[in-house]
């Protein structure tokens, strides 16, 4: 299970490890920082990338990296982090959720934390009812992106979520990645809207694969 992921033209994946935080952050910061959704919660001015970074460095240590489904390019400017079925974070406590405040109301600022609570909110009404490991965030380097990486990321870590006869679900922000999620076997289940104002979301769900063949 600690043996590096590889595809079939010698690119590998790796599980991300303490060290690669740092720069799994500063990589998603970069990613995420025109996104839609993020771009309507997130603080606007020069302090809102230092925010969003400080809020993809809270999420990799506490939330992600713990239960081992974090992975990361050979390369390292790509990245996906799951969290597994097994970890209690699916279904967040107030306890986690209170140790989370401090990190959103940098990320938001005042004016749009009630944005965030909706939005937060409005994703926990859409996760599915059975397990399943949920795509937290995945991302490629901007300079990177359409060359395949995503594809490959995406291949190599669902090789473990059939591995493990498990759901897969996540939540797309982006129009532009729905038929990346397709044809990797996702589906868009529904379209979350937090409110009248807020981008969609889209919840996408891949179910389980119950042999090799069905791939």
């Amino acid at each position: 299970m600690n043996a590096p992921l590889r595809s079939h033209a010698n690119e590998s994946v790796r599980r991300a490890t303490i060290d690669d935080v740092p720069r799994l952050a500063r990589l998603f910061t970069a990613v995420f920082a025109s996104d839609p959704v993020f771009s309507w919660l997130t603080r606007a001015g020069r302090s809102r990338n230092k925010a969003l970074e400080r809020f993809f460095l809270h999420v990799l240590k506490s939330r992600t990296l713990p239960h081992g489904e974090t992975w990361v390019a050979a390369n390292g400017l790509a990245a996906a982090a799951w969290i597994p079925p097994y970890s209690p974070l699916q279904s967040a406590s107030l306890i986690d959720d209170l140790k989370m405040f401090p990190t959103i109301v940098r990320l938001t600022g005042l004016p749009r934390l009630v944005r965030g609570a909706a939005m937060a909110t409005a994703m926990a009404d859409a996760h599915p009812d059975e397990p399943y490991f949920y795509l937290a965030f995945i991302g490629v380097a901007p300079r990177l992106q359409g060359a395949g990486l995503g594809s490959l990321l995406l291949e190599r870590t669902l090789a473990r979520v059939d591995a493990a006869r498990a759901g897969a679900y996540l939540e797309n922000s982006n129009p532009r990645n729905l038929k990346l999620y397709e044809r990797a076997g996702f589906t868009v289940t529904r379209e979350i809207i937090a409110r009248r104002d807020a981008p969609p979301l889209y919840a996408m769900w891949r179910p389980a694969r119950r042999d090799a063949q069905e791939r």
